[in-house]
């Protein structure tokens, strides 16, 4: 979908399927996740809704995820009236909160997305980081239990680990855990490389930093190597994160990332799950 003066006008996921019995009837599937309330959400669904069948000619089936935890949000109909012209348009509306009391069901569900909902909600609910990574810990563990193949294990692993983030300081402990889950199943699936490559960066830092410190003093440059180090990490972190929600980015958003100092890099990251655009998170 193209942009438009009023605003985002990007669909989130477009999905052309067919049906079973062979016809040749096609439906195209519109499935739109919003991550906070939004007044004029049920505006923009019906937005896309319109613009797809123009430009396909086909029927459109438009879905709502609503991944927010504000109990009154769920809208799922858009309409007007005026002068006897009349339009209602409904859509499917699918509220995650609302399997918070069914937990139990989700945790014994063997469908690939009962974790990504166990996930998103926890990490909507908990903001304690030691908390956050005791659940973490437990969806993996979970993950392991289900009887996945390898390839499953690893992109799942990969949305609960960017969707639960934690504290720099709680991160060993964590991947020690999954260490201690993977030898426990004797399934070492998870490609900890990002991670060895956190601390390469970190470690290229402290190195920098020392060989300036035998020329400008020790306690600075150590004190630089462990800056450099964190910038750079976040940084390539930052760079992982942006490239899995918005795809191939521009220049202009390198060109940002290589100016930024730490504290913005850490601001961004944490301002990505709320973005609806690249535009938005950079003020560009």
């Amino acid at each position: 979908m193209g942009a438009a003066n009023s605003g985002r006008r990007h669909a989130d996921k477009l999905i052309q399927v067919y049906a079973r019995d062979g016809s040749e009837t096609w439906v195209l599937i519109h499935v739109e996740v919003q991550g906070e309330p939004e007044e004029g959400f049920a505006q923009r669904m019906y937005t896309y809704q319109y613009r797809l069948r123009d430009r396909y000619g086909v029927d459109v089936v438009s879905l709502a995820v609503l991944a927010d935890t504000r109990e009154s949000f769920r809208p799922s109909a858009f309409q007007y009236e005026r002068w006897g012209c009349k339009l209602s348009f409904t859509f499917p509306m699918a509220k995650l909160i609302d399997w918070e009391e069914r937990w139990a069901d989700l945790e014994a569900s063997d469908n690939v997305f009962a974790l990504v909902v166990m996930a998103q909600i926890k990490a909507k609910r908990i903001k304690d980081g030691a908390t956050r990574k005791e659940v973490k810990i437990a969806l993996v563990r979970l993950l392991y239990e289900r009887g996945y193949g390898r390839e499953q294990i690893v992109r799942l692993f990969k949305i609960i680990d960017w969707m639960i983030q934690l504290p720099r300081e709680l991160e060993p402990g964590f991947v020690q855990a999954v260490f201690a889950i993977q030898e426990e199943k004797k399934m070492p699936y998870v490609n900890t490389i990002e991670r060895v490559e956190r601390e390469k960066a970190l470690q290229l830092g402290l190195q920098q930093g020392l060989e300036q410190g035998l020329e400008q003093g020790l306690e600075q440059g150590l004190e630089q190597g462990v800056g450099q180090g964190r910038q750079l990490e976040a940084r390539r972190i930052l760079h992982r994160q942006l490239s899995k929600r918005f795809g191939d980015l521009p220049d202009w958003v390198s060109e940002q990332l290589e100016a930024a100092d730490v504290d913005q890099l850490e601001a961004w990251s944490d301002e990505i799950l709320f973005a609806e655009s690249l535009e938005t998170l950079f003020r560009h």
